[in-house]
């Protein structure tokens, strides 16, 4: 019978890879993005500064890959094709509803997430502007399917979830930030989340309830 292969020196590698990638976190709640350099990632690690240019070629790279482990509609892409599956591509505003109820979630409880998107929108990066056209690309997939379900009907469902998504993204950050009032309405408090998630519910029934107008 053959022995089996060691694979000390694979697992070594393998551990490395994610302290460097869990490091980037570690950073960018300690410093900020601007803070994301080679020789602060690999001390946060307490690993040698070669190890990031060995195993992910660049610093660049190595951000690019925990941005998108962090990033919400990136990892959701295969809850989308799922819940489309599960669907067969009808009622989309049941996976579209779980969805962006998701992301309120994920994002109010992600501190890394939260740094991320203040990143993305006060200075323009191109391992920033790759990980927003992953994010297009997961949209283009699930507005193909809505727009055959609501072929005929005047909803322009993505403007309406280009506004749900940046509200999140606004209220949450403002509420960590600030921790004050927004439209009187208290994010941090279980009662004004509670009226969030149903504003939601609410504007996507009524879009998607517009089925008497057609264009």
């Amino acid at each position: 019978m053959e022995k089996k292969r060691y694979q000390g020196a694979s697992n070594d590698k393998d551990r490395s890879k994610q302290k460097l990638i869990q490091a980037v976190g570690t950073v960018v709640k300690a410093k900020g993005y601007t803070g994301l350099t080679a020789t602060n990632i690999s001390k946060a690690a307490g690993l040698d500064r070669k190890l990031v240019t060995l195993y992910f070629g660049s610093v660049d790279n190595l951000i690019e890959i925990y941005i998108k482990s962090k990033d919400y509609w990136v990892a959701a892409s295969g809850e989308v094709n799922n819940l489309t599956e599960d669907n067969q591509g009808k009622d989309t505003k049941q996976v579209l509803e779980k969805l962006l109820l998701n992301q309120l979630d994920y994002f109010y409880g992600n501190e890394e997430m939260q740094k991320i998107v203040l990143w993305q929108i006060s200075q323009r990066s191109q391992i920033m502007f790759q990980v927003c056209e992953e994010r297009e690309q997961l949209s283009s997939k699930f507005f193909a399917l809505t727009d055959k379900e609501l072929k005929g009907k005047d909803i322009d469902l993505r403007a309406i979830v280009g506004l749900l998504v940046a509200g999140i993204y606004h209220m949450v950050l403002h509420a960590k930030t600030t921790d004050s009032l927004f439209c009187e309405i208290d994010i941090n408090k279980p009662e004004g989340m509670k009226r969030i998630k149903d504003a939601i519910s609410l504007i996507l029934e009524s879009a998607y309830s517009n089925f008497n107008k057609t264009i």
